[in-house]
């Protein structure tokens, strides 16, 4: 489940909001808000996609959870599914292909 956007990190880009397959985030004139974080599916894209770490979606929560924002930088866990999964800086050019296949089926 979707648990924090970092504001100190967020850069108020909406990719989160535009991936989001069950529309847990709005827009706003700043940084998006969780307002549906119940419909979250910890499909975890908003996390993969988004650049500068800003989220977290903890992958054992069917409930909302109180976070540390610090303790999850000092672990370095925001952006953790992303390195994960080798969506690192030197693949950075593979998420456009990755994008092209979901949205067109090849």
């Amino acid at each position: 489940m979707i648990e924090v956007i970092d504001a100190e990190r967020c850069t108020a880009c909406d990719i989160c909001v535009s991936v989001c397959p069950t529309n847990v985030f709005d827009k706003t004139d700043g940084i998006p808000i969780i307002a549906r974080q119940g419909d979250c599916q910890t499909c975890f894209l908003c996390e993969l996609y988004c650049p500068e770490d800003a989220l977290f979606v903890s992958p054992f929560a069917d409930a909302p959870q109180a976070v540390d924002v610090a303790a999850l930088k000092e672990a370095t866990l925001l952006g953790s599914y992303r390195r994960a999964v080798g969506w690192v800086e030197e693949s950075r050019h593979l998420r456009a292909a990755d994008r092209s296949y979901r949205l067109f089926g090849h």
